[in-house]
């Protein structure tokens, strides 16, 4: 059987700076490439953070807006209280929660409505 690999999920972004605000300042991802194929056209940018890699796309037809996507993270927990601390006006997560599959998970929507659900079960 063909082995498959890692999956890089690309989200619809609509503003650049509402981008880079919300992913690299509040959720600390780091910024790996960018692309335009010219001045004045929609970028391209992937980014990370660990093991998660994401690429956010301006370009009408990449990618539906609205999007949801599950992020392993070793403590849920530890993360909601980072985030909480910067007190981003657009994004005041929860402390996370235990759901009847027996995962604790905190969901964050960020400026464009997809939706970035953060996982932590055993």
């Amino acid at each position: 059987m063909v082995k498959l690999g890692e999956i890089t999920p690309v989200l619809r972004i609509f503003d650049e700076a509402k981008a880079r605000e919300f992913y690299l300042d509040f959720l600390d991802f780091e910024l790996v490439f960018e692309h335009r194929f010219g001045d004045n056209f929609p970028i391209y940018m992937g980014i990370e953070r660990g093991d998660c890699h994401l690429h956010l796309s301006e370009h009408h037809g990449d990618v539906s807006p609205g999007a949801g996507v599950r992020i392993k993270c070793d403590d849920v927990s530890a993360l909601c209280a980072g985030l909480q601390a910067k007190d981003y006006k657009y994004a005041k997560p929860g402390g996370g929660e235990m759901t009847p599959w027996d995962s604790f998970e905190v969901t964050i929507t960020d400026p464009f409505g997809n939706r970035l659900t953060f996982v932590q079960s055993d």
